[in-house]
């Protein structure tokens, strides 16, 4: 049997709609028995398709690190998140201070946070990050007391809608810090119950540090 570009289409807008998670292209390639397995290039092909197919639409078919996914648009924020009772945390400076210093510094220890903030970090602020996976221990800095090297994952690129490190906004393009921590608030809180984050919003709200 051969599957029509029509077809092709069809079946990866309702795998990524039903999978509840992102789909890599090796995800979908998978879907197909051998004999009718679409190549790499045509399922990136079909995706871009879908992406255009949904420019006007409330959702989004955007790519992220662990694969594809369907989102709603951050700008519908204000309507989806009344969806949810319970309102997420709202993070404190220091948090995302802390996040910001791992983000664009790693591998960092938590002394070094502490020298470049100058004040102490608290235990429980590294501990939400790691219980968040947002952060993990990548290894141990050759001085004595070995202390941890922490790094972000890919969860937290997920969280953020970012593919890759390599899209995260400069430090020099962050000067307004009071502004650009509110709007990421604002970001934390859409995506606890949503994806609602878009790669766009993310790469020019971003919060971050005072250098």
């Amino acid at each position: 049997m051969t599957i029509t570009s029509e077809q092709l289409q069809q079946i990866l807008e309702a795998a990524l709609f039903v999978a509840g998670r992102p789909l890599t292209v090796s995800h979908l390639q998978k879907l197909f028995d051998e004999h009718e397995q679409p190549s790499t290039q045509q399922i990136h092909a079909t995706l871009h398709l879908l992406q255009e197919k949904y420019v006007t639409s409330g959702i989004e078919l955007q790519e992220i690190a662990s694969g594809f996914q369907f989102q709603a648009k951050i700008a519908l924020g204000p309507w989806l998140t009344k969806l949810w009772e319970e309102r997420p945390p709202r993070y404190s400076r220091a948090f995302l201070e802390t996040l910001a210093l791992i983000a664009y510094r790693q591998p960092i220890t938590r002394a070094e946070i502490e020298d470049i903030r100058g004040v102490a970090v608290s235990s429980n602020i590294v501990k939400t990050l790691l219980e968040r996976e947002w952060i993990r221990i990548i290894g141990y800095r050759d001085v004595p007391g070995k202390p941890a090297l922490y790094g972000t994952t890919k969860l937290f690129l997920d969280h953020f809608n970012l593919k890759s490190l390599d899209a995260l906004p400069t430090l020099a393009a962050i000067q307004d810090l009071e502004s650009q921590e509110a709007k990421l608030q604002v970001q934390l809180e859409l995506s606890q119950p949503l994806p609602l984050i878009t790669l766009e919003e993310t790469t020019t709200e971003m919060i971050l540090i005072d250098e």
